[in-house]
């Protein structure tokens, strides 16, 4: 039996399935990651991207992070690829109990998923930071130098947890919940290096442990089945 065939019935044989993904879950819908060699941290800007995408820096160089954030994380067009297929495919069927994603793309929910839990928010929902007025990535996208509220006129930050930021506490309690109570946990896409995040997957009590990565991570050794395939690919074995 191939590895793909393993993780195959693997996922026939569970009904309280988790998926915890990572910025390799979208490089196949043409969104770039951060650590890869083609990735956000490899390109170059005046300053470095993990500097840019900080609130001290967006507090006080607004402007200049708005141009990357245009730029750069507001991927509009991109399509879900077959991972996200399969994986609303998965809970439609009452398999897959709850995405856990360091994704703030939205793809999962273009894709039909419906329990997903964002670990550093989405791209989608931005607020005015004075009367706290709803605004949508396209709006974002179509704005110009800093983004102004039409209501207030406040500047409008994104729902994105930036460095220096903490996360959701009940975002992090439902993911620890849905980890801990899993029968198979499949983690894709992420190197597992960003924390607290990554740290979330210790909370695993099961022997169904799959990690679908193009490179090695940490909890290689601690998985029942190691995929080094692309996660599109390996999801498009998954036949309901």
């Amino acid at each position: 039996m191939t590895d793909i065939e393993k993780f195959v019935d693997m996922v026939k044989n569970s009904d309280n399935i988790v998926f915890f993904g990572g910025a390799g879950v979208s490089t196949e819908s043409g969104i770039p990651d951060f650590r890869s060699t083609d990735g956000l941290y490899n390109q170059h800007y005046k300053y470095p991207p993990e500097t840019i995408l900080s609130h001290s820096f967006f507090m006080d160089n607004t402007e200049e992070f708005y141009r990357f954030y245009r730029d750069k994380m507001l991927a509009l067009d991109a399509q879900p690829n077959m991972a996200h297929i399969k994986l609303a495919e998965l809970e439609k069927a009452g398999k897959l109990k709850a995405i856990v994603t360091q994704n703030i793309d939205g793809l999962h929910q273009k894709a039909g998923s419906q329990n997903v839990l964002e670990l550093h928010g989405s791209v989608h929902r931005n607020f005015c930071m004075h009367c706290n007025k709803f605004f949508d990535a396209e709006y974002m996208k179509n704005s110009t130098g800093i983004p102004k509220c039409d209501a207030c006129g406040g500047i409008i930050k994104p729902d994105v947890v930036l460095y220096e930021e903490g996360l959701d506490n009940d975002v992090i309690e439902q993911s620890l919940y849905y980890i801990s109570h899993a029968d198979m946990l499949i983690i894709g896409g992420t190197s597992l290096v960003v924390y607290p995040a990554a740290g979330l997957v210790r909370y695993y009590r099961g022997h169904k442990l799959v990690l679908i990565n193009k490179s090695s991570t940490d909890m290689d050794s601690a998985a029942d089945l190691v995929l080094h395939d692309p996660i599109g690919e390996v999801f498009s074995h998954v036949k309901l």
